[in-house]
């Protein structure tokens, strides 16, 4: 799979240095909204859920998967409890379009088989898929 450097915009709002941040890039590089303004919504979220001021350690699983829905996202399972690794961080294994893909500890995003990231994050195509997020039906969701 081919991979493209992409900080989401991080370093154009002005951050500096290396946090977990992948669930914030990965929304803000699919989305293809401003950096700041992904990283702010999600900080209110976790202020509101958790109490924490912050986006940098991202969002629970049933809060990512919250806010995508309301923005008109869709989630594709790839992989079930006792399934075993069906699909891989793959070109070829997974859909064209704009897609925020769940792998172990770590979201990234794709864009028509390409990996934008920080790093290529596909442990050369083996790197197990449990599902992905791309365009519903809702396309004019707002972040």
């Amino acid at each position: 799979m081919k991979f493209q450097y992409d900080d989401g915009g991080r370093a154009a709002a002005g951050w500096k240095g290396h946090t977990g941040d992948c669930v914030t890039r990965a929304i803000a590089i699919a989305l293809e909204k401003p950096y700041d303004v992904v990283y702010e919504k999600i900080a209110a979220i976790n202020k509101h859920a958790k109490g924490e001021k912050t986006a940098r350690k991202g969002l629970s699983k049933p809060l990512i998967r919250k806010l995508l829905e309301k923005n008109g996202w869709a989630w594709t399972p790839t992989m079930h409890i006792g399934s075993g690794c069906r699909v891989h961080l793959r070109a070829d294994e997974l859909p064209p379009g704009r897609l925020i893909v769940s792998v172990s500890k770590h979201l990234v995003a794709v864009i028509d088989g390409v990996i934008h990231d920080t790093h290529d994050c596909s442990r050369q195509g083996t790197r197990c898929v449990y599902g992905y997020w791309q365009k519903g039906g809702n396309e004019n969701g707002t972040l």
